[in-house]
C-alpha cells in the first residue's frame, strides 16, 4: 500500500516537472509573454519555436526570470503569438498590415505571412467609401413648389434639411413662404473609374439650386 501511495506521488511529480518545461517565457521590447512550446509548435520551422528547443541553433539571451529576450516590437507581437495559438488572423485596431507583415516575415511564420498578404491585397483593390465624397446643395423655392422639388428628387440625392425664411414674395393678396431645402448626395467612381453623369432631373435640381445665388449660380460643398 505504502509503495503504491509512492508511484503515485512520483508520477504526480514527474508529469508537473514535464509540465513545467512545456512553458516558456518571452521578453519581447520589454513586455513579457507567457506560451507554451505545443503553442510554438504550430509551425515548426519558425523561429520561436527553434529557439526554445533544447539543443537550438539560435542564441538569445535572457532576462533575470528566464525570459528569451527579443528585441522587436511588443505591439505587432501580440497577432503572431495569437495566430500561433489558434490559426487565426487579428490584428488589433491602430496596428497596420503591414508592421504585423513584417514581424511574421521575421519571425518565420509562413501561413502568416500568407494571410497577411491576403488581407492587404484585399484592403487595396476593395474600394474604400473614404474615396467617395458629399456633394451639398441648397434650393430656395416657396411652399407652392415645394411639394413638385421633392417628388424629382432621385438619382440619390437624398434630404437633409427644410429652413423656413420666412415670406418675401406677395403674390396678388396672398403671401407665399419661402423655404431653404438642403440636399446631399455621394460621389464615387463607378467600375468603369468615371463618375456618373447626373439624369435630366438632378441637372433640374442643379438649375433650382442656382436661384439661391442669383446671377453668381450654383454653389457645391464637397467634404
Amino acid at each position: 500500500m505504502a509503495e503504491s501511495v509512492e508511484n503515485s506521488v512520483d508520477h504526480k511529480q514527474i508529469h508537473l516537472k514535464n509540465g513545467s518545461n512545456q512553458w516558456v517565457k518571452l521578453n519581447v521590447g520589454g513586455t513579457c509573454f507567457l506560451t507554451t512550446k505545443t503553442t510554438l509548435a504550430r509551425d515548426p520551422n519558425s523561429f520561436l519555436y527553434r529557439l526554445v528547443q533544447e539543443d537550438s541553433d539560435l542564441i538569445s539571451d535572457r532576462d533575470e526570470s528566464g525570459a528569451y529576450l527579443i528585441d522587436r516590437d511588443p505591439s505587432y507581437f501580440s497577432p503572431v503569438l495569437n495566430y500561433l495559438r489558434h490559426g487565426k488572423l487579428v490584428i488589433n485596431i491602430g496596428l497596420a498590415e503591414e508592421g504585423v507583415l513584417e514581424e511574421a516575415e521575421f519571425y518565420n511564420v509562413a501561413e502568416l505571412i500568407k494571410l497577411v498578404k491576403e488581407r492587404i491585397c484585399q484592403r487595396d483593390t476593395c474600394p474604400s467609401r473614404d474615396n467617395k465624397k458629399h456633394v451639398y446643395r441648397v434650393l430656395q423655392c416657396h411652399e407652392d413648389e415645394l411639394t413638385q422639388m421633392v417628388s424629382t428628387m432621385s438619382d440619390g440625392w437624398k434630404f437633409e434639411q427644410l429652413v423656413n425664411i420666412g415670406s418675401q414674395y406677395n403674390y396678388g393678396a396672398d403671401e407665399h413662404a419661402e423655404f431653404l431645402c438642403v440636399v446631399s448626395r455621394e460621389y464615387g467612381a463607378s467600375q468603369t473609374g468615371k463618375e456618373a453623369e447626373p439624369s435630366d432631373r438632378a441637372k433640374v435640381l442643379q438649375q433650382k439650386g442656382s436661384r439661391v445665388w442669383g446671377e453668381g449660380g450654383e454653389r457645391a460643398i464637397s467634404l
